[in-house]
């Protein structure tokens, strides 16, 4: 599960012992970091923030996924050198994505740095965000995000047929998971129905060769 509400503030920690308590052995959450972090300082000057939220997170213990860096359009290839030095200072025991929404940034030098520092350029599926089908890391992160000017996503059902993609989707990641670990996500915004979404590629991933 990719907790989105961490984007927006850091839950107290005893909000992260309740999720963690309230799940099953073997469930994992990934979560977003703060937009403070991402999008209003950028990685600058931010050292406080990012410390509480690593600090809070850390409660879940081993139910701790990646946690993601989701950056703004604006963020774009100057930023990289911070983003490199940023990502430096993060705790090693930790498995870190990250999301760019600008085409400009898929370059070797974001790849490179990437690499560098064992963290996954996240396959995001939606509109108005570059896809691409580099892998930096030992494990992927990809997010179905989908499109919110054709789905509500409150309904409570498939508004849009996913079928297909999901299923070539499933092929991709068979072939993924015999060199890398696979992480992956679907937003209300890309069918309109998540679970449905995920119990159909649990269902193709089985049973795809």
């Amino acid at each position: 599960m990719e907790i989105d509400s961490t984007f927006y503030r850091i839950p107290s920690k005893a909000t992260f012992q309740k999720w963690k308590e309230q799940t099953p052995e073997g469930f994992l959450f990934s979560a977003k970091f703060p937009q403070i972090i991402t999008h209003k300082k950028m990685l600058i000057d931010c050292e406080r923030e990012v410390e509480l939220f690593i600090e809070r997170t850390a409660t879940l213990q081993n139910k701790l996924g990646p946690l993601l860096l989701q950056f703004p359009p604006t963020f774009g290839p100057k930023r990289i050198p911070y983003l490199e030095e940023f990502l430096l200072q993060l705790p090693k025991e930790r498995r870190y994505a990250v999301e760019v929404r600008s085409r400009e940034m898929l370059t070797d030098t974001l790849y490179s740095a990437l690499r560098k520092n064992e963290v996954a350029l996240a396959l995001t599926v939606g509109r108005f965000i570059p896809e691409t089908e580099q892998i930096t890391a030992d494990f992927v992160y990809i997010r179905w995000e989908g499109d919110r000017s054709k789905v509500n996503g409150t309904l409570g059902k498939v508004e849009v047929d996913k079928m297909d993609e999901i299923r070539l989707w499933a092929d991709k990641i068979n072939k993924l998971r015999e060199k890398v670990e696979v992480f992956g996500y679907f937003s209300k915004y890309y069918s309109g129905h998540p679970p449905t979404d995920a119990r159909r590629l649990l269902e193709f991933v089985e049973h795809v060769s």
